[in-house]
């Protein structure tokens, strides 16, 4: 079975006008580098039934994994502290206080966010929210010179129970688990996120997740794609919650924004302060706050005096029961097949053929199914486009890679393709994540 949309981008002696023929390679492979959620932020319109679970986000960088829920001390922190004046900071100054080796990295991430994608202005205090309630800072600050955590940062296994459930996309490359994925690093990506996401932010000619310097610019590209604008509220929290979608999450994180900015100052490396509290915790308190009365031994309720019986107890019977009692099936309970499980093949939604001017973005978008082997939609599935060629086209955002979950008519439609000035053929690579099939071109 093949799905072909013709593509080839070409230039007129006389205009600049491009004609883009796409060829979609759909290919419905294991595909290692593609996050795992179902809550994307693009509001483009679908060309085929498309709703708000099948938008052309790429998903949450994190994969709604554990997050710090501490929140910032009510006291504003003050700018630059005395050093070496002999008298205690306050709270707020210690909580300002951030490891220079990581408040280093979000400053750079920031002025290279500055010159690569000027129309997000993005603030480096964002990032320090997001790296305070991810990971406390690299544990307050715990790397070495290079910036590179002394020991690996890990989120719980993402086996579904208590968390989403990832199959391992990297095969425990960076998280040492090939069964399931974990968060991984300072800023908490998981790996198949990382795998398109990553970014050298230290020059050292790797991406490395546990690599602060890597992360913060990595978590900054992550913010900023589809042209979000950071100084616009409503798409700062879009931004926040497709990291994790969790509105506690959103409101933890723009608090320690403020926070931030009103003043930090740097401190030495392991030596920031650590918070203490997960949102997974059976409770969380608000800091500063006392624990109820029942909760301390000396307060605790005492229980009632018993009272001893007045009539002896019934002697139980010896003569054993006639009928032995019924073995429990040995037969383990049949798990159903998830909706990823389902999937036998992608199949071409009419994407058909799509133009665009040189620099400017694609008229249409492609469209494409999940299907059983029946040739029946399977909704909430993720698939993976990845623009494959040496070409200079993107998608909206400057991304050559995005993940859409299906809607309910098992259609993803690719977030919008937008023209380079590079003429010739070029692949969009549709791909089902966390499948194993035949490959459709």
């Amino acid at each position: 079975m093949a799905a072909q949309f013709g593509r080839r981008l070409r230039k007129g002696a006389a205009t600049t006008a491009v004609a883009a023929v796409a060829v979609a390679a759909l290919s419905a492979s294991q595909a290692p580098g593609v996050s795992a959620d179902n809550h994307g932020r693009q509001t483009t319109g679908a060309d085929v039934g498309q709703d708000a679970s099948a938008t052309g986000d790429d998903g949450t960088a994190t994969g709604n994994s554990r997050y710090y829920t501490d929140l910032p001390p009510l006291d504003s922190p003050n700018p630059s502290p005395t050093a070496g004046s002999g008298t205690p900071a306050a709270t707020g100054d210690a909580e300002a206080g951030i490891p220079a080796s990581v408040l280093d990295a979000y400053k750079k991430a920031e002025e290279s966010l500055r010159a690569s994608k000027p129309g997000c202005n993005l603030p480096w205090q964002l990032l320090a929210a997001i790296g305070k309630v991810e990971s406390g800072q690299a544990r307050g600050g715990r790397v070495d010179a290079n910036g590179t955590t002394l020991s690996p940062i890990l989120g719980p296994v993402l086996n579904g129970n208590g968390f989403a459930s990832i199959s391992d996309t990297d095969h425990g490359a960076y998280d040492g688990d090939s069964t399931y994925d974990r968060a991984v690093g300072p800023m908490q990506f998981i790996p198949s996120t990382w795998d398109w996401a990553g970014r050298d932010g230290n020059d050292d000619g790797k991406k490395d997740p546990n690599n602060i310097y890597d992360a913060a610019l990595a978590a900054g590209h992550y913010l900023c794609r589809f042209d979000h604008d950071m100084s616009v509220q409503a798409q700062m929290n879009q931004s926040i919650l497709s990291y994790n979608n969790s509105t506690a999450y959103l409101n933890t994180v723009l608090s320690w924004v403020e926070f931030y900015r009103k003043g930090t100052h740097e401190v030495p490396d392991g030596t920031g302060t650590l918070p203490s509290h997960h949102s997974d915790d059976a409770t969380t308190p608000s800091p500063g706050t006392t624990p109820p009365a029942s909760s301390h031994p000396d307060n605790s309720p005492k229980p009632p005096k018993s009272t001893p019986p007045t009539t002896p107890p019934t002697k139980p019977p010896t003569t054993p029961p006639s009928t032995p009692p019924a073995t429990p099936p040995t037969t383990p309970p049949t798990t159903p097949p998830t909706a990823t499980e389902t999937v036998d093949h992608l199949a071409d939604a009419g994407s058909g053929k799509l133009t665009a001017t040189a620099g400017g973005t694609f008229a249409q978008k492609i469209v494409v199914r999940t299907e059983d082997k029946a040739d029946k939609a399977v909704a909430r599935v993720r698939v993976r486009f990845t623009i494959v060629g040496d070409t200079d086209a993107t998608f909206t955002g400057g991304e050559n890679v995005a993940t859409v979950m299906t809607n309910g008519l098992g259609a993803a439609t690719a977030p919008a393709l937008v023209a380079g000035e590079k003429t010739g053929d070029f692949t969009v690579r549709a791909t089902v994540v966390g499948r194993v099939l035949a490959g459709l071109d």
